[in-house]
Parts: C-alpha cells; structure tokens; sequence
C-alpha cells in the first residue's frame, strides 16, 4: 500500500510500557539507503514486510512510503542479501487520544535509545502528547532508522 506517510518523532523521557497494549520485536534491514530513498526488508513478529520510502519535506513530517506483506521466508531470505548491520527493536503501541503512538526500543548497537512517534492525517493534525515524550526530533536525520544503520546511537549518543 502506497501513501505520504506524516508522522512527528519524539525522544521518550518517562515509563511507557505498563500502558502499552502490544508489543512486537522488529528487525530490519536495509538494500538502499541512499538520500531521497530507502529500501528495506522488516520481520515484525511472525511477518514479513518489504517497504520503499521516498525523500523527506524539509520539515521531515512527510514522505512518500510503498510497504506490502510479503511472506516470513521471503523476508528471512531477502534478510540475508542486505547491506551490513541491522535494525533491531521492541516496537511498543500505546494509545493516546485518537492515535497510537508506536515506541521503538532499541537494541545492539543502538541500545538505550528510546523513541516515540505519532502518525498523522495532516501535517496540522492535532493530538495529545502523553507525559512520556520528550524532546520532538521530526527532521532530525540521526533519528532515522537508515542513519543508526551506519552511525549507530552508541558511537553519538554523548556527544
């Protein structure tokens, strides 16, 4: 399914987890990442994904996304033929108000970075911002799932 994805990134200050409502383990990784387009293969629980993503506006809220199902054996296969590294996570939905927002756990690499973000209708849309957000980072390229692939959250994080 292809759409403009618009979603708002924040840094995860508090507890989420005990408002949770479901939790899955995601891995992915990635054949392109070069500026203006991503491509990449997810295993979240017991699915597989293949996803295409477009350039980010200069505000970072929107982008062009393809992603479609696509079977668990062709993901792990399709897993084995990316570049090196991975992303590797607990993706955590929490509902607040009329949205969910989905928190990323990270591990490996990137352990210790928390991050929180809510999908949008429009890049207007209001919502409620639960107490466990912290700093917005929207448009901040360091918080992309293709930049910790290569510059991982360890190597920046006390910088």
């Amino acid at each position: 399914m292809a759409h403009i994805e618009i979603e708002r990134k924040f840094l995860v200050k508090g507890e989420f987890k005990h408002l949770a409502y479901d939790c899955t383990h995601i891995e992915q990784g990635y054949f392109a990442t070069e500026p203006g387009k991503t491509v990449r293969v997810r295993i979240r629980g017991d699915k597989g994904y293949l996803t295409i993503k477009g350039p980010s506006g200069k505000d970072g809220l929107g982008r062009y996304e393809f992603e479609t199902e696509i079977p668990l054996d062709d993901a792990h296969e399709l897993m084995k033929l990316c570049m090196p590294g991975k992303v590797d996570k607990n993706r955590y939905l929490v509902k607040s108000g009329s949205h969910t927002v989905e928190v990323d756990e990270f591990f490996g690499d990137n352990e210790g970075l928390v991050l929180a973000e809510i999908e949008l209708g429009s890049e207007d849309e209001a919502y409620e911002k639960p107490d466990f957000l912290g700093e917005e980072v929207t448009g901040d390229k360091r918080y992309y799932n293709k930049y910790m692939l290569n510059h991982p959250y360890r190597e920046w994080k006390d910088k």
